[in-house]
């Protein structure tokens, strides 16, 4: 795939955003999962801090980085027909789907000002997709 195929159908935002919310209902139901396992190895107890926080987090990094790299979509992607490719054509990278989870919280934590930047980019490019070398693409 050439970076130009790449570049004229960069996935629009709104699409972006649902498929975001979609994969968030999948997160959310591993996390209760993982944490329901927690408290009954806890013995009905709370389970809480770091520790816990950790394993939840690394949950959402293998998440994402697993589909990304297997697939170029997470199932979220996929009900929305997004594609994430690297610029290059080839397969994502464990260190560039790395690259771009981190990029994807620093845009979240900027109040999603990473995301909203494809409309002052001139290429339609999340901060993600520059840092990563990636672009999520729009499949018909």
């Amino acid at each position: 795939m050439s970076e130009t195929s790449l570049i004229s159908d960069p996935a629009r935002l709104w699409r972006r955003f649902a498929a975001m919310l979609y994969d968030s209902f999948l997160i959310l139901a591993l996390w209760l999962v993982t944490l329901l396992i927690m408290v009954i190895f806890n013995r009905g107890g709370a389970v809480f801090g770091a520790a816990v926080q950790s394993i939840l987090f690394l949950e959402l990094f293998m998440f994402f980085t697993y589909f990304w790299i297997v697939d170029g979509q997470t199932i979220g992607m996929k009900a929305w027909r997004l594609r994430l490719v690297m610029n290059s054509g080839r397969r994502p990278s464990l260190n560039q789907a790395t690259v771009r989870f981190i990029a994807a919280c620093i845009s979240f934590a900027a109040l999603g000002l990473g995301y909203w930047w494809v409309f002052i980019d001139k290429r339609n490019r999340t901060w993600p997709d520059m840092l990563s070398d990636s672009q999520i693409i729009y499949e018909p």
